[in-house]
């Protein structure tokens, strides 16, 4: 599988990337609480160690959840960040952090919507259809202050878009009708409970202890 991180073909990667090796587990927070529903504040300080340890950090806790991306907010903090792992549509694997990302979506005329099953870490259990863009570019930086600029396709242009959302304030199930969304809370109020649990066994197989 071809592999870019930072948007940059590498040679290998590990399955566990490193920032995974050095972090720690943090709670992923839930629809309903309020850190999830304010737009986030803009990261001034780059290059810091509590800046690389939040990265880390995130890191693990996106894969003790088995997702492909997570934003700041989703660990209880209010900065403009998120990481990913996710695979795009041709089979490459992307991975990496972006600190203040702009999302610049395709001109109306070049848009093409693709409508398929998105879930959250966050709304943990439900799955329900979301119409997004096949196709974006997020411009940012990374943890040092150096201009990043990440292009999207398929799954992971999904994901892109679905990160940045968080950290403006929203979640996918705003994306829904009122139907869909009751629908969504109401799967995660079924699933809710099996889903934790699997959280604490991955992170019990990576070496590290969750509460139940």
């Amino acid at each position: 599988m071809r592999v870019l991180v930072q948007g940059k073909p590498v040679g290998s990667y590990p399955a566990l990337p490193p920032e995974a090796e050095r972090g720690s587990p943090r709670r992923i927070t839930e629809v309903g609480e309020e850190v999830l529903r304010r737009p986030c504040r803009e990261v001034t300080e780059f290059g810091t160690p509590e800046l690389s340890a939040l990265i880390d950090d995130m890191f693990l806790t996106m894969y003790i959840a088995e997702g492909a991306g997570l934003a700041a907010n989703q660990v209880g903090v209010d900065l403009r960040l998120f990481v990913y792992d996710c695979p795009d549509d041709n089979g490459v694997r992307h991975v990496g952090h972006i600190l203040n990302p702009v999302l610049e979506q395709p001109d109306p005329a070049d848009r093409l919507l693709i409508e398929e099953a998105e879930g959250c870490l966050s709304v943990p259990g439900a799955r329900m259809d979301v119409p997004r863009t096949d196709r974006t570019v997020v411009r940012g930086a990374d943890k040092d202050g150096n201009p990043l600029v990440i292009e999207g396709t398929g799954y992971f242009a999904r994901c892109l878009q679905h990160e940045t959302d968080h950290l403006s304030g929203h979640l996918y199930i705003d994306r829904l009708s009122k139907r869909d969304r009751k629908e969504a809370l109401r799967q995660m109020a079924d699933l809710h409970e099996q889903v934790l649990a699997r959280r604490v066994e991955k992170a019990a197989a990576l070496g590290h202890q969750l509460k139940p």
